[in-house]
């Protein structure tokens, strides 16, 4: 075999990876979305009021943000034998695509069911972290670094097109019952999962296999940095779009044009990210961070200031391009920085900046802030301050790693 036929299937072996990590993505965030649309029906079927719909979800989130950083150590340990990381996978889908599939048919006992929906829920959360961070690790342990932003973007385009369709997904399905769906969820869901031991070993023949994981060190200055300027962002993301988009959009649109006009902002997310994963190849993650954390933030506050809806329109659309860009970035920044045995933890750590993100967002609302006029202030410019600052921040890390700071250009992310 010649050595230009060795590339081309190695290339196909990498564009088989992205695309189906982007399939993953995809099919389990659309199964949080049918979770999310039925949880207030299940809740009530087993008895529980309303309230307690916003504190389930804020459980789920801190299990994630436990999780998700547990389950990419744990990728790393077990990642230098091949196979072994699909087969931990597909165990761990197995029993949370079982637990997701078996929520509405409890939740259909009754009262009596409660203890057990919470008990199946908490089983689903925890396991379903293994759908994140450790099929990411594939990426920064076989794939060679010029590669790593371009497949980075491609599996977030999954989670992007599940963003721009759950609003479609959530109308669709409010009107039949929940087992049909979770069924079929959980069934491709698992399906999916299943396939990455095939994907795994597709990848390892055609690469060096990876080094086993050096012992557990603390992390440095860098990567602290990196992480706390990821929750700020992960704040700044939820706020702006699952807390003021949509009073944004009513400004100037009715209440059932939302589902036509929040996926504005996802096209934008989609759109973005493969451009911009050319820059970060050449650049580093760090660098494209923090610029688009600082576009994000122009384009949110034009969001906020805007007179019209041909206006707000395009800067949503700027404002999603800016998360795509962020959010592909930190997936490569946190594979490089994590790339001597430590892919699955620094992964891991920036799915739980999300979570964070998403419990304290969950946190707001369910404190009531959203409805007090004195806290609206804060609110709107809320997500401008978290990506201005945490934009700069970055940029000055990124600064400082061209300039040759001793310690930073191995953990600068690229």
């Amino acid at each position: 075999m010649t050595t230009a036929q060795v590339s081309t299937g190695a290339s196909a072996n990498a564009a088989r990876t992205g695309l189906y990590l982007a399939v993953l993505q995809l099919v389990f965030t659309l199964g949080w979305t049918t979770y999310v649309v039925y949880l207030p029906r299940l809740a009530a079927d087993v008895g529980l009021a309303p309230a307690v719909v916003i504190f389930i979800l804020m459980l789920d989130q801190a299990i994630f943000t436990i999780a998700d950083t547990a389950m990419g150590i744990a990728a790393d340990r077990i990642a230098p034998v091949v196979g072994r990381l699909g087969l931990f996978v597909g165990v761990l889908a197995a029993i949370s695509c079982a637990a997701f599939v078996a929520l509405p048919f409890v939740a259909g006992i009754g009262a009596g069911a409660q203890v057990g929906l919470i008990a199946l829920i908490v089983v689903w959360s925890v396991t379903s972290s293994a759908l994140r961070a450790p099929p990411l690790t594939l990426l920064g342990k076989y794939r060679a670094r010029p590669q790593v932003p371009f497949l980075a973007a491609l599996a977030m385009l999954g989670y992007g097109l599940a963003g721009a369709v759950s609003p479609y997904l959530g109308v669709m399905l409010r009107a039949h019952d929940a087992r049909l769906p979770f069924v079929i969820s959980g069934a491709v869901l698992l399906l999916t999962a299943l396939g990455l031991s095939r994907i795994e070993y597709d990848v390892a023949r055609d690469t060096s296999p990876p080094t086993p994981a050096e012992a557990a060190k603390p992390l440095g200055l860098v990567p602290i940095a990196f992480i706390v300027a990821m929750v700020a962002l992960a704040l700044g993301y939820q706020l702006h779009f699952a807390m003021n988009s949509a009073p944004f959009y009513l400004r100037f649109a009715k209440p059932d044009e939302l589902q036509w006009l929040m996926p504005v902002f996802w096209i934008g997310f989609n759109i973005a990210m493969f451009p911009a994963s050319l820059i970060v190849k050449h650049r580093g993650g760090l660098i494209v961070m923090g610029a688009a954390g600082l576009l994000g933030a122009v384009a949110i506050a034009a969001a906020e200031l805007a007179g019209s809806l041909n206006t707000l329109i395009a800067a949503q659309f700027l404002a999603g391009a800016a998360w795509g860009c962020m959010l592909m970035s930190a997936i490569s920044a946190a594979l490089a920085i994590g790339s001597t045995g430590a892919e699955g933890k620094v992964t891991g750590l920036v799915f739980s900046a999300l979570a964070l993100g998403t419990f304290a967002r969950m946190a707001a609302v369910a404190g009531g802030l959203q409805k007090m006029p004195e806290y609206a202030p804060l609110l709107h410019w809320a997500p401008v301050a978290c990506w201005s600052v945490a934009g700069a921040g970055l940029l000055v890390i990124a600064a400082a790693r061209l300039q040759g700071a001793p310690g930073l250009k191995a953990s600068a992310g690229g």
